[in-house]
């Protein structure tokens, strides 16, 4: 009976030892694979031959190979002109080359599931996008807005106008120098800007102070806002308290603040798995201890 209640309990806090870690994992997932919004084209394709299928698998796996290497990369495939699909994935600037892998790993089942087979999507996590259309689908022009969000909390008291608008000329100005991408906290105004690879500087300074005026104008005093056109976004949030995520050239950012809550949480996970293990091994030792005396008493007897 003293072997069955120790099995029992050991195999139970094994189980529990194990809940603990999926729940830590599944926790675990990272702030820049959050969803942010999907395009789908209205119209599927038609696939009677298997062709669009099979080009759309081969981009997929590219783009995908391509994000452990570089944060933008854009590929056409296809057998002919009619079956070809272009296609392209782009991660933010700060992340580094495995999570921009983790980000994009996760694009090709995303837009299965929420697009289909369309003969174009897009579908953007807060870390990375990707887009494709097949040949021929109409073109837009690079400054329509996709999407926006803007934060319900507006900045009360006067000022903040100002120094929301100093800080989007600096992240402007930023986002060319940089060559697409420019984030930093000026005056307690975080300001990110991201520009589509294969525009030049020229057209990226021309989307982006289009994002930052409709930013101007549709999100007015909140607190935060999201602006996306087809070939740029911005983003920026106030902190009043004048603490924010930290950003390039020493500044906050999310990706920094983003690992440390992450790995303080699995270290509180840890602790209370060692902690647990180790309740486990110090009632073994009193079950054995008992089960000892036990024997030696029947021994005697």
């Amino acid at each position: 009976m003293g072997f069955s209640l120790l099995y029992i309990i050991i195999i139970s806090m094994t189980l529990f030892s194990s809940d603990l870690i999926k729940k830590a994992k599944s926790s675990s997932s990272p702030e820049y694979t959050n969803l942010i919004y999907k395009g789908c084209a209205r119209q599927q394709f038609s696939d009677p031959s298997g062709l669009y299928s099979q080009s759309l698998s081969v981009m997929y796996g590219s783009l995908v190979t391509q994000s452990t290497k570089t944060r933008f990369y854009k590929i056409t495939t296809g057998t002919t002109s009619q079956t070809s699909i272009t296609g392209l994935f782009q991660c933010r600037g700060d992340l580094s080359n495995n999570d921009c892998y983790n980000c994009v790993s996760r694009l090709p089942v995303l837009s299965g599931k929420l697009c289909g087979k369309t003969i174009a999507a897009r579908v953007q996590l807060s870390g990375c996008y990707l887009l494709y259309e097949i040949s021929g689908f109409a073109q837009i022009s690079g400054m329509e807005m996709l999407y926006k969000t803007c934060a319900k909390n507006n900045v009360a008291g006067t000022g903040f106008e100002e120094r929301r608008d100093t800080a989007f000329g600096v992240m402007q100005n930023g986002v060319v120098s940089g060559h697409g991408f420019y984030a930093t906290t000026y005056e307690s105004v975080y300001v990110l800007g991201q520009c589509e690879g294969d525009i030049g500087d020229s057209d990226c300074n021309v989307c982006v102070k289009n994002a930052l005026e409709k930013a101007q104008v549709e999100c007015g005093n909140s607190i935060s806002g999201q602006i996306y056109l087809h070939k740029c976004f911005i983003a920026y949030k106030y902190y009043p308290n004048g603490v924010g995520p930290r950003g390039p050239s020493g500044s906050s950012s999310s990706r920094s603040s983003d690992s440390s809550s992450s790995s303080g949480a699995t270290g509180k996970t840890v602790a209370i798995i060692v902690g647990g293990t180790a309740g486990v091994g110090f009632l073994v030792i009193c079950l054995l201890f008992v089960k000892n005396l036990m024997r030696k008493k029947y021994d005697d007897y």
